[in-house]
């Protein structure tokens, strides 16, 4: 038995979109998928799942899953999915199937989908699929927040995205040059950057900066940084330390 409120640990914030031409089924379905996601959008042809689905995705409102028959009327399961993944090809993606649909199966595999799952629907089987499928979300959302946050100190941190240097949720105001250098440094972890390297990545940014100013350029960008994040080794050069 799924226990419903880990499931829904995972779904409250998520996104899913529904596409079933069978009626009674698709009321059914969207009424139990309710009580779990942010939003269930239902429909019942992949041609207006479709035109909704680019509209979401335009508006930066983008669905976390697609659930999805094969066999619709207007535009079928592998044509929808297609066209999705032209749009998103990270998009995830369960399909419905029935038993006389095996001949669609291979075309969605090489398309890469992540679940499929046989009709008549066991719904506990459904919500165990929902629950494996948002904690992998969860994972990989967690995997692309430490690419683009770097934790300086327990309470300063580097946004990639944005390229800010935050205190908690206060910004730390940063000079043009002081940027291209912290971007620098944080390119390869640990990496040890000297003067020349430092030079010619400011020129392949048309900047120039004198050898002999980094040193002040690191001055200045210790005061703004937390306590021994920005390593100088005497006669080699620059490194920023991760806080761990």
């Amino acid at each position: 038995m799924i226990n419903s409120k880990e499931l829904l640990q995972y779904t409250q914030n998520l996104n899913l979109l529904f596409v079933e031409d069978h009626t009674e089924l698709r009321v059914n379905t969207t009424e139990i998928l309710k009580n779990f996601f942010n939003s269930v959008d239902s429909l019942e042809n992949g041609k207006d799942a479709f035109e909704l689905y680019k509209s979401k995705f335009t508006s930066q409102e983008p669905y976390d899953i697609v659930l999805t028959d094969i066999q619709m009327p207007k535009m079928n399961g592998v044509e929808l999915i297609e066209k999705i993944y032209d749009i998103n090809a990270n998009q995830t993606v369960i399909v419905l199937s029935a038993h006389d649909e095996s001949k669609f199966l291979l075309p969605l595999i090489n398309l890469g989908i992540e679940h499929f799952l046989k009709k008549p629907i066991d719904y506990q089987e459904l919500l165990t699929i929902l629950l494996n499928t948002s904690k992998k979300i969860a994972l990989l959302e967690d995997l692309e927040k430490e690419l683009i946050l770097t934790n300086l100190s327990h309470d300063v941190v580097y946004d990639r995205e944005s390229k800010m240097l935050l205190e908690g949720q206060q910004a730390i105001y940063l000079t043009k040059y002081e940027l291209i250098f912290i971007e620098l440094l944080l390119k390869e972890g640990n990496k040890i950057y000297s003067n020349e390297e430092i030079v010619d990545y400011f020129a392949s940014l048309s900047e120039k900066i004198d050898p002999q100013n980094i040193r002040k350029l690191v001055s200045k960008l210790r005061k703004k940084l937390p306590e021994n994040s920005l390593e100088s080794i005497y006669g080699v050069g620059y490194r920023i330390i991760p806080y761990k």
